[in-house]
């Protein structure tokens, strides 16, 4: 799988590089240079058709949006990451928490519940297979 975004990561630095060559000779144009203006726009459409044939092998491959929005803000979506994994360790935190308490609150439930109606917990205890205390 690696080798595939090595893949489009090479056919991007390479169209990256054509345009901005292209940049260059259309900043300076002169009717001499002409032939080396359509060499790099034949250049920007073999990349761009390079580029095409890498989408299809990542077809399978989605990206979330908030990653493009991080780019946008210039920020490194590696950072989008790591602040997913903060969130989803913290959340599953909180989770375990409220599992712990709702734990600690059917144990104090079935200890009053006992003392109240012991006969009715037996029952209850032996349909759930628990030993009665």
């Amino acid at each position: 799988m690696a080798e595939k975004f090595d893949s489009l990561e090479e056919h991007l630095e390479k169209f990256v590089e054509n345009i901005r060559q292209l940049g260059i000779i259309v900043s300076d144009f002169q009717p001499s240079s002409q032939t080396g203006l359509n060499q790099k726009l034949n250049f920007m459409v073999t990349g761009l058709q390079d580029i095409d044939k890498c989408r299809q092998q990542l077809h399978d491959i989605t990206v979330p949006l908030e990653v493009f929005e991080y780019i946008d803000q210039g920020r490194n979506p590696q950072l989008y990451t790591k602040e997913c994994l903060e969130r989803a360790l913290a959340k599953n935190e909180q989770v375990k928490g409220k599992i712990d308490t709702m734990k600690k609150f059917k144990s104090l439930l079935i200890q009053e519940l006992t003392k109240v109606f012991p006969e009715d917990m037996a029952k209850y205890k032996a349909i759930r297979g628990e030993d009665p205390p």
